[in-house]
């Protein structure tokens, strides 16, 4: 079961600003994925439900990051139904993050006060996945939606709204700047913090990226 609740989640999140997004069908791979990221400063770490038997991978990843990363908080993306909701849950999953806004998902993690992430692209879907108990929504693919200034937009309106951007967000000064400069709750970075060398993930390099890009964003939110 989770070991940190939706409050706890939500705040580390905000605390840090970033929360890296990855999937490896290679437990090893993932290990050293998440290792070099939590030596970074990560705290928050999204595992995608995205390759058949992903649910062994993340199950080994928690033993793992319970024994060799305390304080990190393991979460699932890429799930939108609630079966698989439950599944994750019972996994260990401390959120569970989607791409779509099914209120049936939002029920399986209310029960447990587990943080639910769901995908929305409208002030309609903000406004519904914040009745449903979203204490952040994602916006997926960011740069489609609209970018920093659907951020803009929906907190003229409704400036309570936690929005956590995901695709399309650069780990550089100049995109980080304009994400929460709009509002940004924090980001979500997938593959462009990932960097590999001769076909292979180069750790080291993973390591300096995120700790560089956890840095400016500790500037950024200095500078507001």
């Amino acid at each position: 079961m989770a070991k940190f609740s939706r409050i706890e989640v939500v705040q580390e999140m905000e605390k840090t600003g970033l929360v890296p997004v990855f999937y490896h069908s290679d437990l090893e791979t993932c290990k050293n994925i998440v290792r070099s990221s939590y030596d970074a400063g990560i705290r928050v770490f999204e595992f995608t439900n995205r390759g058949d038997f992903a649910q062994d991978i993340f199950a080994a990843l928690v033993r793992y990051a319970e024994k060799e990363c305390p304080g990190l908080m393991l979460g699932i993306g890429s799930v939108i139904d609630p079966a698989t909701t439950a599944m994750y849950l019972q996994l260990g999953a401390n959120f569970i993050v989607s791409p779509i806004m099914n209120p049936e998902m939002a029920r399986i993690c209310n029960r447990r006060k587990v943080a639910w992430m769901p995908g929305c692209g409208t002030l309609t879907e903000i406004s519904e996945a914040q009745e449903c108990g979203a204490e952040v929504v994602k916006i997926f693919p960011a740069s489609e939606v609209g970018g920093p200034s659907f951020i803009r937009a929906v907190k003229g309106p409704m400036p309570w709204t936690s929005i956590m951007p995901t695709g399309g967000v650069s780990p550089n000064r100049d995109n980080l700047q304009e994400w929460f400069g709009a509002g940004a709750h924090c980001v979500g970075i997938g593959s462009k913090l990932f960097i590999k060398k001769d076909g292979a993930y180069d750790f080291s390099a993973i390591q300096k990226k995120i700790e560089d890009s956890l840095q400016i964003i500790k500037e950024l939110k200095l500078e507001k």
